[in-house]
C-alpha cells in the first residue's frame, strides 16, 4: 500500500515491544502497509513518547501504547474498516 498511511508505529531501537508490535502488525497490514518512526531520530518525538513506545497512531490519533496484543489489531482493523 502506497502512503499516505492511516497507521503508524513510533518506535525505537532495541525495544522488544516494538519488535512484537511490529510482527502483528506485518500479519495484519503487511509490511509496507504502515509508516514506522524511529522516535530517537526526532528529540520532540522522544520528548513526547519516551518509554511507553511501542505506540500506533490512526489518522493521527494515538490509539494503542506498549504493551500491545493481538486483540487490540483486532480493533484497530474494526476501526480501518478492514
Amino acid at each position: 500500500m502506497a502512503g499516505p498511511f492511516r497507521v503508524t508505529l513510533y518506535e525505537r531501537d532495541g525495544c522488544h515491544l516494538c519488535d512484537d508490535a511490529r510482527v502483528l502488525l506485518d500479519e495484519m497490514l503487511g509490511s509496507d502497509g504502515y509508516a514506522r518512526v524511529d522516535i530517537e531520530a526526532d528529540d520532540a518525538l522522544v520528548l513526547r513518547y519516551g518509554f511507553r513506545v511501542p505506540v500506533i497512531g490512526l489518522d493521527g490519533i494515538d490509539r494503542l501504547e506498549a504493551p500491545i496484543t493481538a486483540p487490540d489489531l483486532h480493533v484497530l482493523r474494526a476501526e480501518l474498516g478492514a
